[in-house]
């Protein structure tokens, strides 16, 4: 997980204990190579706010394997990016409607 999205999680994880159980969550996670570590913190992490998953975990792997690769500018591509774009929609559709 990059050091901002942890910065978060650790500044809000005790001020949102108890306050936040049963709300909608959804995972659109950008990766180097696998991505499922960061999914496994995020996991850990929302099962202790008691957070429910609506969607399954979307992991984009960019294929970053080289020294190069990783210290390079990516670019998650546009069907990718659409699907991002649709999973957000989607939430807010559901949590309008109240279904989440």
């Amino acid at each position: 997980m990059t050091g901002m999205m942890k910065e978060m999680f650790d500044r809000c994880y005790y001020p949102l204990l108890g306050r936040v159980e049963g709300r909608a969550y959804a995972t659109a996670i950008a990766a180097g190579s696998d991505g499922r570590g960061a999914q496994a913190q995020i996991d850990r992490i929302v099962t202790g706010w008691r957070l429910r998953r609506v969607a399954d975990p979307m992991i984009v792997n960019l294929g970053a394997q080289t020294p190069e690769a990783i210290l390079a500018e990516k670019h998650v591509p546009q069907d990718r990016l659409d699907a991002c774009s649709d999973l957000g929609a989607a939430m807010a559709e559901g949590l309008h409607l109240g279904i989440f």
